[in-house]
This record gives C-alpha cells, sequence and structure tokens, in this order.
C-alpha cells in the first residue's frame, strides 16, 4: 500500500492518494468539526490534533488542517492513520 501525499492550490490542504479505493460510488463525503462519518478513517482523522476537516472521494482523502498548525506534525499521523485501514 502506499499513499501519497500531494499539496494542493489551499496550503492549508493535502491531498492523500491511494492505489486502492477507500469510498465506493460516485459520492462525495466530507466530515466537518462536529460531525461524524459512516466511514471510520475519516473518524479517526478527525479526532488528530490540528485537523480541521476531511473530504473523501473514491481513493483519496483531503485534509484540511487548522491555520496555526505546521504539516510537518500532522503528515506522518495522517499517513499512519490511513494506512492502519489498508489503504
Amino acid at each position: 500500500m502506499a499513499i501519497r501525499p500531494e499539496g494542493t492550490p489551499n496550503p492549508n490542504a493535502v491531498k492523500f492518494t491511494s492505489d486502492t479505493v477507500i469510498f465506493e460510488g460516485n459520492d462525495s463525503v466530507s466530515v466537518m468539526p462536529g460531525d461524524t462519518s459512516e466511514h471510520e478513517v475519516l473518524n479517526e482523522l478527525m479526532k488528530l490534533e490540528g485537523v480541521d476537516n476531511v473530504f473523501g472521494y473514491q481513493n483519496f482523502i483531503t485534509v484540511n488542517k487548522q491555520f496555526d498548525v505546521e504539516w510537518d506534525h500532522l503528515l506522518n499521523k495522517i499517513i499512519e492513520v490511513i494506512e492502519s485501514y489498508g489503504y
């Protein structure tokens, strides 16, 4: 399994792409602060300190961090969570 982080035009967002499908179908899923999802991987990502919201579609998850948090503190934790679900 390989999760590839990719920058986005938004400096507070990174797209994490998997070689496998994470979300079946054509519907996207987003989780905002205070929300939960039927997809446990998104709920676990929201528990990470510094994560503001998450968005998922087919084979990727985009994570938005809080403005005052550095990516250095989050990237490896995010990858660990996603990989722990087998993606």
